[in-house]
C-alpha cells in the first residue's frame, strides 16, 4: 500500500511515537451531551477538541458550550475555536472579530483555521492572521485545516497542519509529501471518515508511516457530502481510545 513518498520518519529505538486524537467538531452539547462527556473523561488520549457553536462562536455566549469547554480544559484537553477562512475568502477583520469572541466568551486555548488555503499565494495572508492570533493569546495553539499537503511554507506558521481530511477509500492509498519528513509527527493531523472497524489498525499504521501524530478516525460517513461525519463519536470509540498511543506494530 502507498503509505508515503520516500522513507518513513525515524523512530528512536525502544520507543513508540505517541498518537493522540484531535476532535474536529462534535454537535452542540445539548444534542450530544454523552459525546462531550466521553472526550472529557480522564485518560482519554485527546490532544484538542474544536468548539463550533454556529459555524464559529455565534452571536452570544452559550452556557452549555462554556460548561463543555470548561470540563475539557479541566481534563487537560486544549479547546480550539473554529475560524472558517473559506479557502482565503473571509476577511481578516471577520476572522479576528470571531477570535475575540471565542477568547472573551469561552477562553479557548487556540484556534482551528478551517478550510485554510494551501497555495503559496495565500501564505502572507494566513501568516498575518496567525501572527495576530498569537498577539491576542501568546500561547495559542494554531491548527491549519488545509485537508491536503500545503506549500511547505505553512509549516513555519501553524503549530499543526491537517494534511489529510477525507474518506478512507482515498486515505488508504494516500502519500505524504516528501518535505513533511523534515518535521516531527506532532506537527501533522489526519481526519478520516468512513473507516470500517476491521481496518482501524491499518488506518493507524498509515498515519504512523506518514508521520501524523494527531488523528481522528470515524466509521461515520459524509453521506456523499450531505452530512457532517465529525458530529458524533465513532462507533468504535472505546477501541480507538485503547489503540491510540499503544504503538500499533508497523
Amino acid at each position: 500500500m502507498s503509505y508515503l513518498t520516500g522513507a518513513a520518519p525515524a523512530v528512536t529505538a525502544g520507543t513508540a511515537r505517541r498518537s493522540g486524537l484531535g476532535v474536529p467538531g462534535l454537535a452542540h452539547p445539548l444534542l450530544a451531551p454523552d459525546e462531550w462527556a466521553r472526550i472529557a473523561r480522564p485518560g482519554a488520549p485527546v490532544d484538542w477538541a474544536v468548539l463550533d457553536i454556529a459555524d464559529g462562536p455565534g452571536t452570544r455566549p452559550d452556557p452549555h458550550c462554556l460548561r463543555a469547554a470548561s470540563r475539557l480544559r479541566a481534563g487537560g484537553v486544549r479547546v480550539l475555536g473554529r475560524l472558517d477562512t473559506a479557502w482565503g475568502e473571509r476577511s481578516f477583520g471577520a476572522l479576528i472579530s470571531e477570535a475575540h469572541r471565542y477568547l472573551d466568551w469561552y477562553r479557548v486555548d487556540g484556534f482551528l483555521l478551517a478550510r485554510c488555503p494551501a497555495d503559496r499565494a495565500d501564505l502572507i495572508a494566513v501568516r498575518r492572521v496567525v501572527t495576530t492570533l498569537r498577539v491576542l493569546r501568546e500561547d495559542a495553539h494554531v491548527v491549519l485545516g488545509h485537508g491536503t499537503h500545503p506549500c511547505p511554507g505553512y509549516a513555519e506558521i501553524g503549530d499543526q497542519l491537517i494534511t489529510y481530511s477525507g474518506p478512507w477509500s482515498d486515505y488508504r492509498w494516500s502519500q505524504a509529501a516528501e518535505w513533511s519528513a523534515d518535521h516531527p509527527p506532532e506537527r501533522f493531523c489526519h481526519l478520516v471518515h468512513g473507516v470500517p472497524r476491521g481496518h482501524l489498525e491499518e488506518a493507524l499504521r498509515v498515519a504512523r508511516w506518514q508521520g501524523a501524530a494527531t488523528l481522528w478516525f470515524t466509521d461515520r460517513s459524509d453521506g456523499g457530502g450531505q452530512t457532517d461525519p465529525w458530529a458524533g463519536l465513532p462507533g468504535y470509540w472505546d477501541e480507538i481510545v485503547s489503540l491510540v498511543g499503544t504503538g500499533v506494530s508497523e
